[in-house]
């Protein structure tokens, strides 16, 4: 579905993010094995600077700017992001999908959810909630865990706090096309989980966790959790991890597509400069990166950026 919305171009060193350059796009969203052509999306409305593909099937290995004439138009093709979108396929068993892993993988996340259940007082507790009258309990304790969390302070992607994503995810749950999931430590809410459905695919839009509860992989446990009753539901083609990459989605996925955020931008001084900056950027992040693995630092920075105290936090 498209939709005119504003598109966040960020400059970022890893979570850290130093600027934000906002543009009204027409989004377009693609699910796990819809395709196009750039020339089926480009009627786009005057008041806006281009058309934003997301998650699109893509050949492309690497970040490019290319200027194209497409529909007579001057255009600029400036592939932002190229990166595998991870999925698990849930036409299978909870049984079998637990067959990908190794012994020693699911030994680990057993013992896990055993140190957590210990740490609890021997049961964990954890809710699921899909209903509009249980949507506003999860949205506030939800809301409470994600200002915590590094997703919120450093990307501004926690979970949102608007009235406007609340009702949203009312009217999904009035079609049953929501699921929210919550973790506790007692009363506390440590992990939380937020995945919209739609047309049988389950979205990972949003997880957090309490960073004082790292040592328990809090996250980890309640995506198993969740993941298992999504399986005994039985009505869901795919779990989507969507955009990006990292450990956690590569350890739970059964597969993964190439795909890319490619923005086609009317080509104008201002445009140009914004796509060739931030390319640029990006591949000096990209070479910076390489370094730091060479040098086995780039965990370490990784977790320094994301778990500092916030009174080191450079706010924008």
């Amino acid at each position: 579905m498209d939709a005119l919305n504003t598109v966040d171009f960020r400059f970022q060193i890893s979570d850290w993010t130093l600027l934000t350059v906002r543009r009204r796009m027409l989004v377009r969203n693609f699910g796990i094995g819809d395709t196009t052509s750039d020339r089926s999306v480009m009627q786009m409305p005057l008041d806006c600077v281009g058309v934003m593909l997301r998650s699109v099937q893509s050949d492309a290995s690497r970040t490019s700017v290319e200027r194209q004439i497409i529909e007579g138009q001057p255009v600029l093709r400036y592939v932002m992001q190229c990166f595998p979108r991870y999925y698990i396929d849930m036409s299978q068993s909870f049984d079998s999908y637990k067959k990908k892993f190794s012994s020693k993988t699911l030994s680990t996340i057993r013992r896990k959810v055993k140190k957590f259940a210990e740490h609890c007082g021997g049961e964990i507790r954890w809710e699921s909630f899909s209903r509009p009258d249980e949507l506003e309990r999860f949205w506030r304790l939800a809301r409470e865990l994600s200002s915590k969390t590094y997703q919120e302070r450093l990307l501004d992607s926690g979970l949102p706090s608007s009235s406007s994503f609340i009702e949203r995810a009312k009217r999904l749950a009035e079609q049953d096309d929501v699921r929210g999931y919550l973790l506790f430590d007692g009363q506390k809410p440590v992990s939380y989980l937020y995945c919209p459905v739609e047309n049988g695919l389950v979205q990972y839009a949003y997880l957090g966790y309490d960073p004082s509860y790292l040592r328990f992989s809090v996250g980890t446990i309640l995506q198993w959790l969740a993941l298992e009753s999504l399986f005994e539901e039985g009505r869901f083609q795919y779990f989507d991890f969507t955009e990006g990459e990292s450990e956690h989605k590569r350890l739970f996925s059964t597969g993964y597509l190439n795909c890319a955020n490619i923005a086609l931008l009317r080509s104008s001084l201002r445009n140009n400069a914004l796509a060739l900056a931030h390319l640029w950027f990006g591949r000096m992040i990209a070479s910076l990166g390489g370094w730091l693995d060479r040098h086995d630092l780039r965990a370490r920075v990784r977790r320094w950026i994301r778990f500092r105290p916030s009174d080191l936090l450079i706010r924008r």
